[in-house]
């Protein structure tokens, strides 16, 4: 199933994708796809609604309609750094024996084709294309890796977007380079995880100005879903909703020879198998 939610921002309802152009509202069935839907197994509420909306035909396109993020506003966001053994290389730093961690601000959250915000001062703002992990109950010193699975609600599509500079040059840690407004663009929609079969193995990909930057697969990722969720279930109680973005591979602006970073009037695009297209315009921050 593929969740997403579509209206004005603030304003977006809950629905399910079931064509390429095609939804079902779902929104007198579940509220939203927050905490509650969530904690409450709100997916397995969907399946009888949706097949017979479709039956009867009670399907709409999506057509121009807005996409918003195909989660509400969690209550945290989690990064993990340098996940692939590439990333780490171009960015010069050592392979990690365990996750890094850090933390983004959970009102950097928009939707997939939302616009994206340069930060003002800002000289070095970079692209992250990253599989998002999306959390289905609460997580409290899970016992193993296959707990951890079971927790898992589906996958994103995120845009782990960050200011170098405010990264890794202004001291403390990193969240201050990753919690700039509309920093996590995420969506187009949220495929529960009977609709990702391979989830070792997907491919990854982002353009910027329709210039191939990032090339990459899952298989590279040094730590899996299932085994991040485990881990920092061991440090911290994760809420049905938070997002985990679990890293990205190599071609990021910071990488190349010479470093390339967004301006305004850029377009970034990626995609990820089986979670759909995103696109984003990079504005000034007003």
């Amino acid at each position: 199933m593929h969740l997403l939610r579509i209206g004005p921002g603030g304003h977006e309802h809950p629905a399910v994708q079931v064509g390429p152009d095609a939804f079902v509202d779902v929104s007198d069935v579940v509220a939203d796809f927050d905490e509650a839907f969530f904690a409450g197994g709100g997916v397995s509420l969907l399946h009888d609604a949706v097949a017979a909306r479709e039956a009867e035909g009670a399907t709409s396109p999506l057509g121009g309609r807005r996409i918003g993020a195909p989660i509400v506003r969690p209550h945290q966001i989690i990064g993990i750094g340098l996940n692939y053994r590439d990333h780490a290389l171009e960015a010069g730093m050592e392979i990690p024996a365990e996750p890094i961690v850090f933390t983004k601000a959970p009102n950097t959250l928009v939707g997939a084709y939302d616009d994206v915000r340069v930060p003002r001062g800002s000289t070095r703002t970079d692209w992250e294309v990253e599989l998002g992990v999306v959390v289905g109950s609460r997580c409290r010193y899970l016992e193993d890796e296959e707990a951890a699975r079971h927790a898992i609600a589906g996958y994103v599509l995120v845009n782990d977007v960050s200011e170098r500079d405010f990264q890794l040059e202004r001291g403390g840690q990193w969240v201050k380079g990753k919690s700039a407004e509309t920093f996590t663009p995420c969506g187009p929609v949220l495929a529960t995880p009977d609709e990702v079969p391979d989830l070792a193995d997907l491919g990854m990909w982002l353009d910027v100005n329709g210039v191939r930057r990032q090339t990459g697969s899952t298989a590279s990722m040094l730590f899996g879903p299932a085994f991040l969720v485990h881990y920092l279930s061991q440090f911290m109680v994760l809420e049905p909703g938070d997002l985990i973005s679990t890293g990205t591979p190599p071609g990021v602006g910071m990488g190349l020879r010479p470093p390339v970073f967004l301006r305004a009037g850029d377009v970034v695009e990626l995609g990820i198998d089986g979670l759909g297209v995103a696109r984003q315009r990079v504005v000034a921050a007003p």
